[in-house]
């Protein structure tokens, strides 16, 4: 029995390409501007998600806005490559992560 494809998000597309050139996207989630840095895509439950490494939120929270997101692709707003902005990483990415159940793809960790 054949898998029937499943329907990507329009963000879907702009992250796997920023993934693949390791480049930095600007998206609206959840009400916030987030610069992101997609490492890694996949479904949870069924469900696109996306791991990145957020750089900067706005508005600003009393936190500090950098650090691994998990989002979920079908509600990003808007996700555009952001040209002027490097893409970053941090030394405890793991494709381990609980925040999906099935990779798509990934950058493999260092």
């Amino acid at each position: 029995m054949t898998t029937p494809p499943r329907e990507l998000p329009t963000a879907w597309a702009v992250l796997a390409r920023a993934l693949t050139e390791r480049r930095s996207v600007r998206a609206r989630y959840h009400e916030r501007e987030r610069l992101l840095c997609p490492h890694l895509l996949g479904w949870k439950n069924g469900r696109p998600k996306v791991l990145a490494y957020q750089t900067t939120a706005s508005p600003p929270t009393h936190h500090d806005d950098r650090g691994w997101r998990s989002l979920f692709v079908d509600e990003i707003q808007v996700a555009t490559i952001e040209p002027d902005h490097p893409w970053q990483t941090a030394e405890d990415y793991s494709t381990a992560s609980n925040s999906v159940n099935e990779i798509a793809m990934a950058i493999p960790p260092e």
